[in-house]
């Protein structure tokens, strides 16, 4: 058996010398403590569901963006269906509980018996459901179905399948590839080039079901100061975008670095001669530079509500 290597004497310590005095000049020494509180630890977020969890994150990051200080952790758990898959789930929200910093759990599950397994956690829970469906069945006088993915899953066919239409509608024409059957747009969105046409398209394909079309704006109709003719006759139709000139030189610098498409003269011409030609026109329009696409997406409906709504 090989023997353990002995451990070897403490060093003596140097003998103790006098403290300096303090120089006034002299920066201050790091402080942990303000170094902790300048970068404190992330929260555990955990979004608990019974479907998609989609729910669950749009209202639990709603409540978070109320707290822009503080650091979050996020982890999602979605389609959590029967009182074992719920367990499993609670064990690991106990175990973060006991962790140094408490967790936050965000709980949209509609399955009494899978809802109460996971209330049984220590950690603290705030459930979306609960107490707005007990609310809702007392003023209706009707009990809910208490089924899970009503709201995002496939329940409403028609709804759906509307969707899914709007989407290949959106994915067809993206950046004016096609201009067959443009007629059916509920919106076409036009801009220069790297604007958020196509993010925006899609987010309103898919959560929405409008059916949207996206056309880019060239030199040519800055120049004639024109819509271009695929869409000249759907002026009512169209919602513009626009940015700042230093973003979409940003944005279009990483696709062509160096050029006279990225340049920010360029680009700053381009959006110019954009918001002049919605002006004439009388097209409304919105700045993607500081808003997301859900804000978009809600000011163009709310916008055109005057159009032809989805079926």
């Amino acid at each position: 058996m090989t023997r353990p290597l002995p451990v070897p004497p403490p060093l003596p310590r140097p003998a103790a010398r006098p403290e300096p005095a303090p120089d006034p000049s002299a920066a201050p020494a790091s402080d942990p403590v303000a170094t902790e509180q300048d970068h404190p630890p992330a929260v555990p977020v955990y979004f608990v569901s019974d479907s998609t969890g989609i729910s669950a994150e749009t209202m639990g990051n709603a409540l978070l963006l109320q707290f822009p200080s503080v650091p979050f952790e996020r982890h999602l758990f979605p389609f959590l269906r029967t009182p074992a898959d719920a367990e499993r789930v609670r064990e690991q929200l106990d175990t973060a509980a006991g962790g140094p910093v408490p967790p936050i759990v965000f709980l949209t599950v509609v399955d009494d018996a899978v809802r109460e397994v996971l209330l049984g956690t220590v950690a603290p829970v705030v459930d979306f459901v609960s107490a707005p469906l007990a609310q809702l069945e007392a003023q209706l006088g009707v009990t809910g179905d208490h089924a899970p993915a009503r709201l995002h899953g496939v329940g409403d066919v028609r709804r759906y399948n509307r969707r899914m239409q709007a989407v290949e509608f959106a994915i067809e024409h993206d950046d004016g590839q096609s201009v067959r059957a443009l007629e059916r747009a509920d919106v076409i969105l036009i801009a220069p080039s790297r604007c958020g046409k196509t993010p925006t398209s899609m987010y309103l394909a898919l959560m929405h079901g409008v059916f949207v079309a996206n056309y880019p704006l060239v030199d040519e109709d800055f120049a004639a100061g024109a819509l271009p003719g695929a869409i000249r006759h759907l002026a009512d139709r169209c919602f513009g975008l626009v940015t700042s000139p230093e973003r979409l030189a940003e944005v279009r610098g990483e696709r062509r670095a160096a050029s006279r498409y990225a340049s920010i003269e360029q680009t700053r011409w381009e959006l110019d001669a954009a918001r002049r030609l919605y002006d004439r026109h009388r097209i409304p329009s919105i700045d993607s530079s500081s808003t997301s696409v859900e804000e978009m997406s809600t000011h163009i409906l709310q916008t055109l509500t005057g159009r032809r709504p989805p079926s």
